[in-house]
């Protein structure tokens, strides 16, 4: 075998392993991605529901404080050890401020930007501004 045929040799052994290990990293990134994406729709999953957990939960001591008549101790009294009053006034006011969204309808152009400038999308915070 001649020296050039050994170098030749040589060179395609190496662009090969180059080539294998390209291919074995796009691989990769490519699960990793697709790992990513399932992380971020399982978190935005669960901020829905617990969200979604939180306005009924708000609506619920609405309705005892402003239906019922109870102060928002005496709601927290009738949960138990569950919510603090604290927590209890978070809840309402999220219930309230529910209330006050339903006035924009959330497929529209206003909805969405108000969602997205919710969500810290840092494009939609000069939409909303302007």
């Amino acid at each position: 075998m001649g020296q050039q045929s050994i170098r030749q040799e040589a060179r395609r052994a190496a662009l090969d392993a180059q080539s294998k290990r390209r291919r074995e990293r796009a691989e990769r990134e490519k699960r990793l991605e697709d790992l990513a994406v399932r992380v971020l729709v399982a978190i935005r999953e669960r901020d829905s529901a617990v969200a979604d957990a939180e306005r009924r939960a708000g609506q619920a001591i609405r309705e005892m404080t402003e239906d019922e008549g109870l102060s928002v101790r005496e709601a927290v009294e009738w949960c138990g050890d569950e919510i603090t009053t604290r927590e209890a006034t978070r809840l309402r006011r999220l219930a309230e401020d529910d209330g006050d969204d339903k006035n924009s309808t959330p497929g529209t152009a206003e909805g969405l930007v108000r969602e997205a400038v919710r969500e810290g999308a840092p494009s939609a915070k000069g939409v909303a501004e302007s």
